[in-house]
């Protein structure tokens, strides 16, 4: 009798813990958007627009952040004086397939209508933003925002 306790005892931990070992969140990957619900971190705006939108991650916490507009982005980073900025991950929408993408490693093009009109938005490759336009590194994009910002 007693082995029948211990034994579904252990398989009650066993199940609890991989139960949720299975639906912990990992630190370094994206979390969940839930469009037209998620609001922008910094201006408060729901976030819609899935060919703008950013997500920002604490690799320390795994806290993420929704943005509406990499501008949105940028200057909050600089407002709340965000220590961990040049380690956070980051993701962005591509421009024209509203794929999830690398923020860090995009190209950026400047004449957009954003939803916070800081005109930038993000391409997977070089090669989908036309001849005619400006091409940015994500650096200089941030560069830039912040500014004009002032």
């Amino acid at each position: 009798m007693r082995s029948k306790f211990l034994f579904s005892l252990l398989y009650s931990i066993l199940f609890a813990s991989v139960f949720t070992a299975c639906n912990e969140k990992s630190k370094s990957e994206m979390d969940e958007v839930h469009w037209d619900r998620d609001t922008c971190a910094r201006c408060v705006m729901v976030v819609s627009d899935r060919h703008n939108t950013v997500q920002v991650k604490n690799p320390e916490t795994g806290k993420s952040y929704m943005f509406d507009d990499i501008g949105c982005m940028a200057i909050w980073f600089e407002d709340e004086k965000i220590q961990w900025k040049n380690n956070a991950l980051v993701w962005i929408t591509d421009l024209k397939s509203g794929e999830w993408i690398d923020a860090k490693k995009a190209y950026y093009d400047t004449q957009n209508i954003t939803p916070m009109s800081y005109g930038y938005s993000a391409h997977k490759t070089k090669e989908s933003i036309k001849d005619t336009q400006e091409v940015l590194g994500y650096d200089e994009v941030l560069q830039r925002i912040l500014k004009t910002a002032k």
